[in-house]
């Protein structure tokens, strides 16, 4: 499912415009990722949860060349999908 496809399913359900539901989906969205540059995590009972991994500085090599390079330290988004969601998919249902 793409953003629209998900606007479109919101507006449906709502019964609002699509620039209602685009408008609600992106406060959502961008209220999650401002949460998650400030190192927090974002939990959603029932879906999952949205965590920041932060990896050391490491030694890695350039496949092609096989040269050494140092790759800097770095933080990643990381989701946990709740018990819910995880016993849903293996369902097959909603």
């Amino acid at each position: 499912m793409t953003k629209s496809e998900l606007i479109e399913e919101l507006a449906k359900e709502l019964k609002v415009t699509v620039s209602t539901a685009s408008g609600i989906i992106s406060t959502i969205l961008d209220a999650m990722a401002e949460t998650l540059v400030k190192g927090k995590n974002v939990e959603i009972r029932g879906f999952g949860s949205f965590t920041v991994k932060k990896y050391k500085s490491y030694t890695g090599r350039n496949p092609k060349t096989g040269e050494e390079t140092t790759v800097k330290p770095k933080k990643l988004p990381f989701f946990k999908p709740g018990k819910e969601l995880k016993e849903a998919v293996n369902a097959g249902k909603k």
